[in-house]
């Protein structure tokens, strides 16, 4: 028994911190990340379950409408209800955030995006294939191949430039390219890549184990008799019964000819914005604002349901009648969920309403003259600026719309990284701005004899930007601008 005389028992006294996510600070956090139209949804949700939240009318008394949003919550609840406290902010710390955040996801059921969500910000087909291409282990020289495939694939998903010119680009062999592009061709969508119809079914095929079957060998040699339904003939000529043709067909027929229609951007679809910057008309609307000046954010509210407590129910709950207390305590439980609610969407709209002021004193230059003098930012800078945390500006600024005299811009729009200057100038010029200014050269070339994409570094060089080669073939793809090659015009 010596393993016993290793064993003492004794009492440890020790001070640390435990930090607690409430259920209120959770809502809080994910009201914060809603868009618009998510937050309406539950906002007539609350109010459909919630007895105690009426709708603010036009026409409620101002005092009411004060005491409504929970401007003094223990004056409200008549049970002297703890105080409301959502500054999020020094409710944890920063090393934990993102333990907490995971945690907050795994108790919650996963919810499908919303409409808007969907159409609004929809990721690239491009965007797709570079985060695949990032996740794999490959050269720098590969990586750059990798790019440049990537770079000339339209929409639809297919390879529009030959290996030749693309191997000529990037200075390496065509069975080098042709490697790389193997790879690329097993990315998602199945079938992306591909140079014709035949090759897009039969990567896709692959990928479903149908190789050598007899499905390979119709998209082989018989997808014109397919698509004219000669299905007889396709049986006499590959020795098989006519239904073994029938089954192929229909396994023809649920295979995507377009692998890159999952990634198009539809035009169908209208942004309301959360935020205004409106230009004030004169000196004295102005006044001091740290850099905004000539300019100003109104929160839009539109469309938005106002709340207030209801003054019935309010009543009740003041009542000391015997026999009631299991009323009460559902009522009261039920009104704490309302202030919640309310002073949850109170916060986020003074939120939002920080951040867009912030990113207004950062690109005032922007709202004056356009993209053009848009300025690098990142969300560290913002965050500093309001004494916030970066992840709560990253959940502002998704999903979330600011109508500037330049038109509707996501918030996230205005923070992109920064390209070096050249010349001595320190200036540092924004991703966007260089990709808007690539734009405008190529729409100043000749027709005839177009820019290359080095001739366009040049030019770049002569106007302040030093960049590679690779960086503007990547750009111009972005843009959706075609190769030299396909942007010549005969004379």
């Amino acid at each position: 028994m010596a393993w016993q005389s290793g064993m003492n028992t004794r009492i440890d006294l020790r001070l640390g911190q435990r930090m607690v996510m409430t259920p209120q600070l959770q809502q809080a956090i994910k009201l914060l990340a809603l868009s618009r139209l998510e937050l309406n949804q539950i906002v007539d949700l609350e109010m459909t379950e919630n007895p105690i939240l009426e709708e603010l009318s036009s026409d409620t008394p101002e005092d009411e409408s004060l005491d409504a949003t929970g401007d003094n919550p223990k004056e409200n609840d008549p049970e002297k209800s703890d105080e409301i406290d959502l500054k999020w902010e020094d409710s944890y710390e920063d090393d934990d955030r993102e333990r907490i955040e995971s945690d907050i996801t795994s108790e919650t059921p996963p919810e499908r995006p919303s409409y808007d969500q969907t159409l609004a910000t929809p990721i690239s087909l491009s965007d797709h294939l570079l985060w695949q291409l990032g996740l794999i282990s490959l050269s720098e020289k590969e990586q750059e191949i990798g790019a440049a495939l990537i770079g000339n694939i339209e929409d639809h998903g297919y390879l529009e430039t030959s290996l030749e010119e693309i191997a000529g680009s990037v200075g390496t062999p065509v069975s080098r390219v042709e490697n790389i592009l193997k790879v690329v061709q097993r990315f998602d969508p199945p079938g992306v890549g591909a140079r014709n119809l035949s090759e897009c079914l039969l990567i896709q095929i692959e990928l479903l184990s149908l190789s050598g079957s007899l499905v390979e060998t119709i998209i082989k040699n018989h997808l014109a008799d397919i698509e004219k339904r000669r299905y007889a003939q396709i049986a006499k000529e590959c020795g098989v019964l006519l239904e073994e043709v029938l089954q192929a067909s229909k396994i023809i027929e649920h295979l995507e000819p377009k692998p890159g229609r999952p990634f198009y951007a539809s035009d169908n679809f209208n942004i309301i914005p959360d935020v205004f910057v409106v230009k004030l008309e004169n000196d004295e609307e102005r006044g001091g604002d740290g850099g905004t000046g000539g300019y100003a954010v109104i929160l839009n509210d539109d469309g938005l349901p106002k709340m207030k407590i209801s003054s019935y129910y309010r009543s009740l709950l003041r009542s000391k009648q015997p026999g009631e207390e299991t009323t009460r305590a559902y009522l009261k439980e039920k009104f704490q969920s309302a202030m919640w609610l309310i002073r949850s969407i109170d916060q986020r709209n003074q939120t939002i309403l920080k951040v867009a002021n912030s990113i207004l004193k950062f690109q005032y230059a922007f709202m004056e003259k356009g993209v053009g003098q848009l300025k690098p930012l990142v969300l560290k800078q913002v965050a500093e600026d309001i004494s916030m945390h970066e992840s709560t500006v990253s959940r502002v600024t998704t999903h979330k719309y600011i109508h500037t005299p330049q038109g509707i811009f996501e918030l996230k729009y205005f923070f992109n990284g920064s390209l070096a200057s050249v010349g001595g100038n320190t200036d540092q010029r924004s991703s966007l701005a260089v990709r808007e200014q690539i734009g405008r050269i190529v729409s100043e070339e000749d027709a005839v004899d177009p820019l290359t994409d080095q001739e366009i570094v040049n030019q770049l060089k002569k106007e302040g930007v030093e960049m590679a080669r690779r960086t503007v073939s990547k750009y111009r793809a972005e843009l959706k601008i075609a190769p030299a090659t396909k942007r010549r015009r005969p004379g």
